[in-house]
């Protein structure tokens, strides 16, 4: 045999056993997904909320008039810091200053009018006074004149006087009857006069009460005039200028505020959050704020404050009853620790609200958690309130229960699993998994379709 067929019946030999292996190690790998593995692990996990919003300061007062008129005066300008009560603007008072001056000469006429009718009652008192002394006077005359009309009386009975002088001390005893009835007389009129006097003096009274109020009303729309600081703080917001017309500020009306003072002492993150999230949000919980004015810097804070009515897309609260797909939000404030000095009011923030974290959670990639259908006689007993699955009537029911697949010889066995606070990118495993077991973990297209009880293979690195 040349050598030329030696390397050609050679060939031929190696060329099969090549063929053959290729089939052999095709037909092992026929059935085997790729994957991308990795194993539970220990970790710190903190579970977050993130929303948007803007930096508001916790306390401020939006400055508006009470009264209409010209401002004359203003001796402040935005920015600057003012104390408590400083003055801040004053309004034109002239027509306001004439109405407390006719309100004041009102109240002094009647005032001097009380004291002559204070006089008029203590000539009234004095003529009643005289009128009863009168009438005492009088009294004791008629007394006299009975017991001389009775001594007469007796006399004549006896015939020791003559008619005529006893009808002249019965016409003596008539006079001082009349006498007695006419001081009685002169007393009612005395005592009605001083009634008349003394009700025309509660009249007056109750007209001074209402010239008091006119001018307490007077005097509170002269002050209104003049506008200082309820607190001190700094001037946020000053759209006016002097010499502009201040109209009466009405609620929520633009073009009413004159002003707008700030407390800068505590300064707050105002945001909006998901209602998907709020239940998860406690006062007291440690939050990150991070300020687009300030770049990368981050402020420390704590949630003061959580709203328990839903926000309409305006920042109102919403009123609706009426069932709508439009996501909600909830206003949460967030108190910063030590905000620093070049925060103004309105800047955009997004704050990070810690609600939950372990110190060593048994964690897996979010990406490794999937869904799939198991025998309701499969379901762990660490599982509360199973997700029945659809079923046909006849066909065995199904549970969908949450899980990743545990790798054990190059096999993915899918493993229920009991999971807890949710991370960045990680899930904490509360029951299901051990510390260090392999699991599946990508890709996601893998995930979607991969089927229990598959032999796998670890996904090959495309980068060089």
């Amino acid at each position: 045999m040349t050598t030329g067929k030696k390397l050609i019946i050679a060939s031929l030999i190696l060329g099969t056993i090549a063929v053959t292996i290729g089939y052999a190690v095709n037909a092992r790998s026929r059935g085997v997904v790729a994957v991308e593995m990795g194993k539970a692990l220990r970790q710190e996990l903190a579970q977050s909320v993130t929303a948007n919003g803007e930096i508001k300061p916790k306390k401020y007062v939006n400055i508006s008039s009470n009264s209409f008129g010209r401002i004359v005066d203003m001796p402040v300008a935005e920015g600057d810091k003012v104390e408590d009560n400083q003055l801040l603007l004053q309004i034109e008072s002239i027509q306001t200053q004439a109405d407390v001056l006719s309100a004041e000469a009102s109240l002094d006429a009647a005032a001097s009018e009380l004291e002559g009718m204070d006089a008029s009652i203590r000539s009234a008192e004095a003529s009643r006074d005289s009128t009863k002394a009168e009438l005492s006077r009088i009294e004791a005359d008629y007394r006299r004149s009975s017991l001389e009309f009775d001594r007469a009386k007796a006399l004549y009975e006896g015939g020791l006087i003559s008619k005529e002088r006893f009808d002249g001390q019965e016409a003596g005893f008539e006079i001082a009857v009349a006498q007695v009835e006419a001081g009685k007389a002169r007393i009612v009129q005395a005592e009605a006069q001083l009634a008349q006097v003394f009700k025309q003096k509660d009249g007056l009274r109750f007209r001074m009460t209402q010239q008091e109020a006119s001018l307490t009303r007077a005097l509170d729309q002269l002050a209104k005039t003049t506008i200082n600081a309820p607190l001190a703080g700094v001037i946020t917001y000053l759209p006016v200028n002097e010499g502009e017309i201040a109209i009466v500020g009405v609620q929520n009306q633009p073009g009413t505020t004159l002003m707008t003072i700030a407390d800068m002492s505590v300064i707050t993150a105002e945001v909006r959050v998901d209602e998907t999230d709020i239940i998860n949000l406690k006062l007291g919980q440690l939050t990150e704020v991070r300020v687009d004015a300030l770049g990368d810097r981050t402020l420390s804070g704590f949630v003061s404050e959580i709203g328990n009515s839903a926000l309409t897309s305006s920042g109102g609260i919403s009123t609706t009853t009426t069932n709508t797909d439009e996501a909600r939000d909830f206003k949460v404030v967030i108190t910063l620790d030590d905000p620093p000095p070049e925060l103004r009011p309105g800047l955009s923030c997004t704050a990070t609200i810690v609600t939950a974290k372990r110190d060593t959670a048994l964690t897996v990639p979010i990406q490794a958690l999937t869904i799939r259908e198991i025998d309701e006689a499969d379901v762990p007993s660490f599982v509360d309130n199973p997700v029945y699955a659809t079923s046909r009537p006849g066909e065995p029911v199904k549970v969908e229960q949450e899980g990743v697949f545990v790798i054990q010889n190059v096999v993915a066995t899918f493993q229920p699993v009991k999971t807890g606070i949710v991370g960045t990118t990680d899930i904490e495993i509360l029951d299901g998994l051990n510390d260090d077991q392999e699991i599946v973990i990508g890709s996601y297209r893998v995930l979607r379709t991969l089927e229990d009880e598959v032999r796998i293979k670890a996904e090959e690195d495309p980068s060089p």
